[in-house]
């Protein structure tokens, strides 16, 4: 039986890299020797974490990516491979939340979950698939939501791109495993979150929506950080190679759904 998995000098990128989830994963992976590639939109929040990464004794690039764009994706992938060679890790961070009821017909919300919820992930699954199936290794970790579980009132596009995210990841899990021959070097995990105090609310347009989510964020007793959901990360991508956290769902203790 293999012991833990080792990530020194594995290769990871990380999108929605800025802030929250993303920051906190790429903080902790570079922590453990792996080589972070950043990806998000916020150029300036990107190089400030480069730089904090680097100061530490750690490896970093930044790269401009809106997860929406599939040639920028791709072309993240490629600058990685130019760079060293290899991605082991893929940390499919990006998302936003603007919710609100379906009656309020904010088609342009809507879009823009689909497309970097759903799609966005896609499309960085499907750029970085190719290079971990000739390493024969890899993982792919899809950050989804426990909105992915249980649909609330006001949030039901939201909560369908974080099912969608779940359905994905385990279709995904199962034909890499059922591959000739199978492909077990690539594993999939499905990290799912409940409340977290990221800056997630803010996406939301309707103003008043926007404030009942950040209290309700804000007022959870013991409401996660994301150092707690990097922590979660960091146990599925380091157990032993042949063990796959198919699904990881954390909560704050006093979080009831």
């Amino acid at each position: 039986m293999s012991d833990s998995t080792s990530l020194r000098d594995q290769v990871a990128i990380v999108t929605g890299a800025s802030s929250g989830i993303g920051e906190a994963t790429a903080l902790a992976l570079a922590d453990r020797g792996v080589k972070v590639v950043l990806c998000a939109r916020r150029e300036g929040r990107l190089k400030a974490l480069r730089e904090r990464i680097e100061a530490a004794g750690g490896t970093a690039m930044d790269f401009y990516c809106d997860v929406r764009d599939r040639g920028r994706v791709q072309a993240v992938v490629d600058a990685a491979m130019m760079a060293w060679g290899r991605v082991d890790i893929l940390i499919n961070n990006a998302g936003v939340m603007p919710v609100s009821p379906i009656a309020a017909r904010r088609f342009d919300d809507w879009d823009r979950m689909i497309d970097i919820n759903v799609k966005g992930a896609l499309y960085a699954i499907g750029s970085v698939l190719p290079v971990m199936q000739r390493q024969h290794r890899g993982h792919i970790v899809n950050v989804s939501s426990v909105a992915g579980r249980h649909v609330f009132p006001g949030n039901a596009v939201y909560c369908a791109t974080k099912h969608a995210l779940h359905v994905i990841s385990e279709g995904l899990r199962a034909e890499l495993a059922q591959a000739t021959p199978p492909e077990h070097g690539i594993r999939v995990t499905i990290i799912a979150p409940g409340v977290v105090l990221t800056e997630l609310p803010e996406s939301t347009t309707d103003e008043t929506l926007r404030d009942t989510i950040r209290s309700w964020y804000t007022g959870m007793p013991g409401a996660l950080t994301s150092e707690d959901i990097a922590r979660a990360i960091l146990f599925a991508l380091e157990a032993p190679s042949h063990v796959n956290i198919n699904e990881i769902l954390v909560r704050p203790a006093a979080q009831q759904r």
